[in-house]
């Protein structure tokens, strides 16, 4: 089933998945009501998402603070690895883990993925990272420890500066080829492919429900993306929407 989300930037059309039924059925249902029209996108930050579906935003003053409105009902999450937060990605925004540790889904509220390019290779650096200091903070490695702290101790005098630092890049060189002895990095997954590619939020992977992707108007994300934004991410010259169900 796809949706059209229109704005005064153009039109997105939206594939919205089989596999996450209740949001899929849920968001359906509130745009053949009208739900959406006239709604804005009240959070918008660039490099990042474009949010909306508070129905207090309608005919909102512009100093009002948005995010906190629904349709007075939440969904269970719907989060399956096969569905991600690549650039298009229609997800359902939430409150936090805090006060909501099943993850529920606002009943009415959504974003829109802008995100920005990954470059592959990212996860293996963290990786590395993470055994490099595994690997320091071993007692039997207490050495590798204190050296460090000498070289930084070394570079907070001026004067032997350039000397601490290629002293700290020589250890990190050898801790690494001993931390990272037998360690073969993964191969780039697809899913790492396209993160480089077109870019997303990867870090959002997992915590929130991806019920569809816009299929059409990815530009339209990068217009509404950039529009000037005042304290809050409310942009400052309201973006207001309608959905229609395409049948």
């Amino acid at each position: 089933m796809r949706v059209k989300i229109s704005t005064p930037f153009g039109d997105m059309i939206a594939e919205l998945y089989n596999e996450t039924p209740q949001h899929r059925d849920n968001f359906i249902k509130l745009a053949e009501e009208g739900f959406y029209n006239d709604l804005l996108f009240h959070r918008v930050i660039s490099g990042f998402m474009i949010q909306g579906g508070d129905p207090d935003s309608k005919g909102a003053a512009p100093e009002q603070r948005l995010g906190s409105g629904g349709p007075g009902y939440t969904i269970e999450a719907e989060i399956l690895p096969q569905f991600y937060h690549k650039k298009g990605a229609l997800s359902a925004a939430r409150t936090g883990d805090g006060a909501n540790p099943e993850r529920r889904s606002s009943g009415s509220q959504f974003y829109v993925v802008q995100g920005r390019p990954v470059p592959m290779g990212g996860s293996n650096v963290q990786k590395e990272n993470q055994m490099m200091q595994e690997y320091i903070r071993k007692p039997e490695n207490a050495e590798y420890m204190e050296r460090l702290k000498g070289y930084q101790q070394m570079a907070s005098d001026p004067a032997k500066l350039q000397e601490a630092q290629q002293k700290i890049q020589e250890l990190t060189e050898e801790i690494r080829g001993k931390a990272l002895e037998g360690y073969v990095p993964p191969e780039p997954t697809e899913k790492d492919k396209l993160y480089a590619e077109i870019g997303g939020t990867p870090h959002l992977d997992g915590a929130y429900t991806v019920f569809g992707e816009v299929v059409e108007g990815l530009d339209v994300i990068d217009k509404i993306a950039a529009v000037k934004t005042a304290p809050g991410d409310r942009p400052v010259e309201d973006v207001k929407m309608s959905v229609s169900v395409i049948k």
